[in-house]
């Protein structure tokens, strides 16, 4: 019997996974437990649409994250920090801060999670921050730390 499955079945098949198992497996087990659902006609149809949806999605996400690359070098975010003698700041430049400035001063959403910093910024000046916004695209943030 063919099913497609709804959930991961270890050791049978993952979600919107299309398989054949046994026909006692698949009424005895799986059906009655809605692990998976037989493969009839419609629910091979709406599995395909699901899939083709999916693919527009990953697309439109590729898109934005490549919008957001071509954004990012046109612009210099500023930070205003706190320091004690000689330029150093009292603590570093979060990953935190820089999200929430570009959101505030460009309305450029990228996550915390999303920006490597290599070492912590504990001085006033000029960095370049890479950011990681899917699908293997890159972006460079352009960061001016200056005085509060």
């Amino acid at each position: 019997m063919k099913v497609i499955f709804n959930t991961d079945v270890k050791g049978q098949g993952k979600k919107g996974e299309l398989k054949e198992v046994s026909d006692g497996y698949a009424r005895n087990y799986l059906l009655p437990r809605k692990l998976a659902s037989e493969a009839t006609a419609d629910n091979i149809n709406a599995l395909k649409l699901k899939e083709r949806a999916k693919a527009r999605q990953i697309e439109l996400d590729k898109a934005q994250a490549k919008a957001n690359a071509e954004k990012l070098e046109g612009v210099q975010v500023i930070i205003r920090a706190k320091a004690g003698g000689a330029g150093k700041l009292f603590g570093a430049v979060t990953s935190a801060e820089i999200s929430k400035a570009l959101k505030e001063q460009f309305d450029i959403d990228v996550e915390k999670n999303k920006i490597v910093q290599g070492d912590p910024i504990k001085t006033f000046g000029a960095y370049t921050v890479k950011a990681k916004l899917g699908y293997e695209i890159n972006g460079n943030i352009n960061l001016l730390v200056v005085e509060e």
